[in-house]
């Protein structure tokens, strides 16, 4: 079954994380997406290595795992945009696509004659998403910004870490690039918006998608508890701010999370751990009285969970119907048998082995994900898309290559 997205085609002029997420998602989901690359250089995140790929002998390729994880169903083309035969390819594209996808900064394309005001003449359909640190309009538009920043700056850092008055405390990133992952998300969500309008009016639009939006955003629970009481979140480590018992305890043989989400849990809880008394504590008994009293509780279900191994407790809880589970590393993860029967690991052929990746997240029941292809070598489709798309002659394309164009 062809994927949703199969009647669309897609320009990917992103480089690194965010938006090349976006165009992986449509790509995953039919679409045709070519990926714009500089000639000899390709995406920023090619050199972003090592670990990288293996080849079928077990040796490395210079295929960085960090590309891998946002490319995978794409055609690889490349273009240099900076000359004036360049422009013209990108044009010819867009003017033949339904979607544009960059991450140049604020007027940068415009140079280049190929901003959205500069297509939409061309392609009156055409629908153009930019992914930029700040948005396209603002003091701060025209800033360079990384996910980093803006998890410092959304106020993600300033509630992430270890308690300020603990070892180790002050802030801290979260381990993945998270904003750059729900941007990538959120632009997706707006493009498929934007593509159920077309579909409905013929109308094109332009998408304007910001990591600082993103990054206040993710921080709703936070940010308007903020906003409700004047009183600033402070850092809890594993902690939950609203939520108790609610975190990470040791066992008798290592850690494990607790994660008691309501009333009726804690009772059950308390029963499997031989404390039932503690449910009918006026202190204990509800939620908002676990989180007033706190310190009172924690201290005791540290003590009751350093009596069993984490084995023992993952069972016990499990039958108890209380949520529990590991901390994995990924090997851990990619061992876990509700991992392997959900088939999170997949394995695609490449030009050059086996490209292992991360499986969508989606499940359509009528249109699923297709693994069409692994993330492309650098311009291993620039001939294909020249010559088949845009009708050159097989001497146009290498006076183009001749030329440095592609």
């Amino acid at each position: 079954m062809p994927g949703p997205f199969s009647h669309l085609r897609v320009i990917d002029l992103s480089r690194i994380l965010a938006a090349p997420l976006a165009a992986q998602n449509l790509a995953d989901l039919g679409a045709e997406v070519i990926k714009i690359e500089k000639p000899g250089v390709g995406d920023d995140t090619r050199a972003f290595g090592p670990p990288w790929m293996k080849d079928a002998e077990g040796r490395d390729t210079r295929e960085s795992a960090y590309f891998l994880a946002g490319n995978r169903n794409k055609k690889s083309v490349t273009v240099d945009i900076a000359t004036a035969q360049g422009q013209r390819i990108v044009r010819e594209l867009a003017a033949r696509s339904d979607v544009l996808i960059e991450n140049y900064k604020v007027g940068n394309l415009r140079r280049f004659g190929l901003s959205y005001e500069d297509l939409v003449p061309l392609n009156p359909r055409l629908i153009y998403c930019s992914v930029t640190g700040f948005g396209q309009d603002g003091p701060y538009a025209e800033r360079p910004g990384y996910d980093f920043v803006f998890q410092g700056m959304g106020g993600m850092m300033s509630v992430t870490g270890e308690r300020d008055d603990r070892p180790g405390g002050g802030p801290q990133k979260v381990g993945i690039p998270i904003v750059d992952y729900l941007t990538g998300l959120n632009a997706s969500i707006a493009l498929c918006a934007a593509i159920a309008h077309r579909e409905r009016t013929g109308e094109g639009q332009y998408i304007d998608c910001a990591l600082l939006d993103m990054a206040v955003a993710v921080n709703a629970t936070q940010a308007i508890s903020f906003l409700c009481s004047g009183e600033q979140p402070r850092r809890l480590g594993n902690a939950h701010p609203q939520v108790v018992p609610y975190e990470v305890f040791a066992t008798a043989d290592g850690h494990m999370i607790l994660a008691v989400a309501n009333d009726g849990q804690f009772r059950r809880f308390c029963r499997a751990a031989g404390r039932e008394a503690l449910a009918d504590d006026p202190r204990f008994a509800t939620n908002s009285s676990r989180v007033v009293h706190r310190e009172s509780l924690l201290p005791i279900v540290r003590e009751i969970m350093a009596t069993r191994s984490r084995r023992e407790w993952q069972v016990l809880l499990e039958s108890a119907d209380v949520a529990c589970g590991p901390i994995n590393d990924f090997r851990d993860v990619f061992d876990d048998p509700q991992v392997r029967h959900r088939g999170l690991r997949v394995d695609v052929p490449h030009a050059l082995g086996s490209a292992p990746l991360v499986a969508s997240p989606l499940r359509l029941s009528a249109t699923p994900v297709d693994y069409r292809s692994a993330p492309p070598l650098l311009g291993q489709h620039t001939e294909e898309v020249l010559r088949g798309l845009l009708g050159m002659g097989a001497d146009e394309v290498q006076a183009l290559r001749q030329a440095g164009v592609v």
